[in-house]
């Protein structure tokens, strides 16, 4: 692909601490396409993002990643949604190209899990206007705090809030701020005369409006398994009852098997279009000529020959022997200090000269 060559041309024109910098960024982000699942299901894709709101058909699609591997594959997931959130909102009037006739829900479960998404962050102001809404799901607003700092724009943006009871006592202190206060009656009685004197006593009852909250931090994380806080823009807070899907005649209708592919292919998918990849075909290495040796050193710089960066190379490594400054080391009581002529006994050092002198003496060194 052009675009690829002109990348790569660019990285080979850096520096060599430049360009090993690049690599190692780059191979950081890319490491996740060297595992053979996410190769083989990156290798093709019969969709294409402007059916999920264009098609003739609804459209659902499903990323499912199991919790395991929601760290490794999450630049995947990243890249899948920025994806659809950009080519969804290039144009209102369809001059992109795609006629919107569906509408689209993004529902992200365990969205702080992502972390930071710029782009979506920004893109929940005015991604309505495109025919797109979110359904953000978190266990507890210190999830999103954490992902997006505090002065973050998620909870600015979303129309409708639904709160559980929390276990976290901070997340229930906002959402009782949240909720407001309420008033209530409340009746004081006073009494006046004394307990012995019935002719002289008499009952006072005054009653006062008080201002409470409404729903108390220990009275949000007290919530009743099957019941719910919905707070909507400009209207009051409304004490709901969950409807489980399973126990609803009405939605365990809609809990279908999942439909039988024909071919490996679903029945009522989109046929193919041409891209910028379509017909592209890797290009052949040539054969390595005779004069092999001289293009590689053609090639180098000061940092040496350029190599792939998850090629490695084995070099076989001999480290050179230190020699020895005394024989004697080489012996078996290498611990212990060599002899120096001056620490010999003198009468051995005169018997020493002779026999050096005169070989022929039969005494044996």
């Amino acid at each position: 692909h052009p675009v690829v060559a002109s990348a790569a041309r660019e990285v080979l024109n850096k520096s060599e601490n430049e360009r090993s910098g690049v690599l190692s960024t780059a191979m950081s982000f890319l490491g996740l396409y060297r595992d053979p699942t996410v190769a083989q299901v990156t290798s093709r894709c019969d969709w294409r993002i402007a059916d999920l709101i264009a098609a003739e058909h609804p459209v659902s699609l499903y990323l499912v990643v199991p919790p395991s591997d929601i760290s490794r594959t999450k630049p995947l997931i990243r890249l899948i949604l920025n994806q659809i959130g950009r080519r969804l909102t290039e144009s209102l009037d369809g001059s992109d190209g795609v006629q919107r006739r569906h509408t689209l829900l993004l529902m992200l479960d365990e969205f702080p899990a992502l972390g930071r998404l710029d782009f979506f962050e920004s893109a929940l102001a005015f991604m309505a206007g495109y025919g797109l809404r979110a359904f953000l799901i978190s266990q507890s607003l210190n999830q999103i705090d954490k992902a997006y700092g505090q002065n973050h724009s998620i909870l600015d943006n979303c129309h409708v809030r639904v709160t559980f009871a929390t276990n976290d006592e901070r997340t229930a202190k906002r959402i009782s701020e949240t909720l407001g206060t309420a008033t209530e009656l409340r009746a004081q009685r006073n009494y006046a005369g004394h307990r012995l004197a019935p002719w002289l006593g008499h009952l006072m009852v005054s009653r006062q409006e008080t201002a409470r909250p409404l729903l108390t931090p220990g009275e949000v994380m007290q919530l009743p398994p099957d019941e719910a806080v919905v707070m909507v823009a400009s209207v009051a807070p409304i004490k709901a009852r969950k409807l489980r899907y399973y126990s609803d005649a009405n939605f365990k209708r809609r809990v279908l098997p999942p439909p039988i592919l024909a071919a490996g292919r679903y029945a009522d998918a989109p046929p193919g279009r041409e891209d910028d990849w379509t017909d592209l075909r890797l290009p052949v290495a040539p054969a390595p000529s005779e004069c092999s040796d001289c293009l590689v050193s053609g090639v180098a710089d000061e940092g040496g020959p350029r190599r792939q960066p998850e090629l490695s190379e084995t070099v076989t490594y001999d480290p050179e022997q230190a020699p020895s400054g005394n024989d004697l080391a080489l012996l078996d009581d290498g611990d212990l200090p060599p002899v120096l002529p001056r620490q010999l006994d003198p009468g051995m050092q005169r018997v020493a000269r002779q026999a050096a002198l005169d070989p022929d003496d039969g005494v044996q060194l």
